[in-house]
This record gives C-alpha cells, sequence and structure tokens, in this order.
C-alpha cells in the first residue's frame, strides 16, 4: 500500500525594521519573526503579525477571524477529488484510485497536493489521521508580532526603573483545518515575553507587561516586568541598545476525538532604546 505523502511549502515571516518612538517607546511592526528552529523539520511553515490582506476592525488591520474574546482564529477545509491518472506501476496494486486533495478551491495554496493513490475502502472517502490535520492547521496560525512599548518616553535614564509592557502581540491564535470526517483545531497561547535589553541583561516576564499611569511615582519599579539600566548608551552603536522582545508560545491540538502538543514557537520583534546619564530627577512626565 503506497502512503498518502503530505507536501507543504513554505511560508516565510518577514521582520521589518523596528523603530524608536515617543511618547512611549513602542515598536509596531506589521510583522514579527518567528523562530521555527523548535519544529520537527526546518522548514517555517508559520506567519506572524498583521496579514495586511485581512479585513479590518476599527480601522486596525486584523489577524484573522476574531471572536469576542480576541483571539484570532481561520478554518478552511481540504476535499478529495477523483482523477484519471495511470495506475502505479509495480506487481499487483491494490484496487483503488487516484486522487487530488484540495484544500483551496483551484489548488494553489501550500496544502493542496497530489495525485495521490489511495486504496479502496468499504466505501468511505478517503482521509487524513487527526495529526496530519493538526498539522495542517498548525500552518494556518497567525501569530502576533510583540508590539513594544516602554516607559519613561523617549530617552531612558540610568538607574530610573524602565516599564516594560507589550501594546500589542498578546493574544491566543486558533486555526481550524477539516477533511471529510475529521475537523482539528490548533490553539497558540502566549507564556512569557524575554526582553533583551542591550547592556547583557535577559528579563523574563510571564504576562505581556503592565501600563505605566501618568500618575505614578516616577521612581517606582513595574510591579511585573521592568528594568534599570545601570549605564548610559552612549557608548553603544549609534549611542542606544539594541532591545529585543521573544514572546514564547505553546500549541495544542484537539479534535476527532484526540489532541496533543506541537514543539513551542516563539516570535520577535525589536527596537532601540537611548539610555542618558541623569544625577538628578526632575517632577514631569515620564
Amino acid at each position: 500500500m503506497l502512503t498518502i505523502r503530505y507536501v507543504a511549502a513554505l511560508v516565510s515571516a518577514a521582520l521589518i525594521g523596528a523603530a524608536l518612538a515617543a511618547p512611549p517607546v513602542r515598536a509596531d511592526n506589521i510583522f514579527g519573526d518567528v523562530n521555527c528552529g523548535q519544529t520537527p523539520s526546518p522548514a517555517c511553515q508559520l506567519t506572524a503579525g498583521t496579514r495586511p490582506d485581512r479585513p479590518t476592525a476599527n480601522g486596525k488591520p486584523t489577524t484573522g477571524i476574531h471572536d469576542d474574546s480576541g483571539a484570532a482564529d481561520s478554518e478552511f477545509g481540504c476535499r478529495y477529488v477523483p482523477v484519471d491518472y495511470p495506475a502505479p506501476s509495480g506487481p499487483s496494486p491494490e484496487p483503488g484510485g487516484w486522487f487530488m486533495v484540495l484544500c483551496s478551491p483551484d489548488g494553489k495554496d501550500p496544502d493542496s497536493h497530489g495525485p495521490v493513490w489511495v486504496p479502496s475502502g468499504a466505501g468511505t472517502p478517503p482521509t487524513l489521521s487527526p495529526e496530519q490535520v493538526a498539522q495542517m492547521a498548525r500552518k494556518q496560525l497567525q501569530l502576533p508580532a510583540p508590539a513594544i512599548t516602554a516607559s519613561p518616553s523617549g530617552t531612558q535614564l540610568v538607574h530610573l526603573p524602565t516599564w516594560l509592557w507589550l501594546s500589542a502581540g498578546w493574544t491566543d491564535s486558533a486555526a481550524t483545518a477539516s477533511v471529510p470526517g475529521v475537523l482539528v483545531t490548533a490553539t497558540a497561547t502566549p507564556v512569557t515575553v524575554s526582553w533583551s535589553m542591550g547592556d547583557g541583561t535577559i528579563v523574563t516576564c510571564t504576562g505581556p507587561g503592565t501600563r505605566y499611569q501618568a500618575d505614578a511615582d516616577p521612581k517606582a519599579s513595574s510591579p511585573d516586568c521592568g528594568h534599570t539600566y545601570r549605564r548610559s548608551s552612549s557608548r553603544e552603536p549609534g549611542q542606544a541598545f539594541a532591545v529585543s522582545a521573544t514572546v514564547h508560545w505553546t500549541v495544542t491540538w484537539s479534535g476527532a476525538g484526540q489532541s496533543g502538543t506541537f514543539p513551542d514557537l516563539t516570535t520577535t520583534n525589536s527596537t532601540t532604546f537611548r539610555v542618558a546619564e541623569s544625577h538628578a530627577l526632575n517632577n514631569g512626565s515620564r
């Protein structure tokens, strides 16, 4: 028996250069960088960030179809279409037929493939296993790029706490795939975010961070995600620290009475922080 071969095309996620903005400091790239090095193969099959060709909500691009919870999701299905193709060579092939697997109306998508030889069964249509369908759903995940935000606005100050948070890029993302008889949903959930501060420090936070409020004590540290620079960035390239935020995602799937997990994924975005010496704090906004 010949097995059905699963063929996938690569979809790269581009990282667009981020810039420092104020107030507050913010890196708001359209696309983030997805690290697929932890997947079973070196093929990177996920996109990250906002799809410019997606519909908009309240004037802002979305990463897919959103429900009331704000989680992004997408859904697609595949079907088998019989085609006229020579029978496989070799001794006594099992009775069956050739089929194309079409996952879009025209078949011009990464998941459409074939022809594949499907042996005759008990009159039931050919299908894929739930895990194979889960792989298809995983590739449709649209992971949002992390949007870096910090306070003080503009230039950071030595010995003054910097508050860190993500103004976007921290929301579950789900995608559903189906073939006749099998429907599976894959869900990516953000777990932690690692901040590389450019001065050799890595800050790991278990949430997106807390937004700084204008009436807060300017000398107070963030309750859950922050950093205090001990030296200026005057000797760094461009006189600024290169800063990045990397969100770590867990990926699970369920459907057709089964469930499982995929290797974790990451999305990354970057910006620069200019840090200056300060010997006194003035009363003013951050």
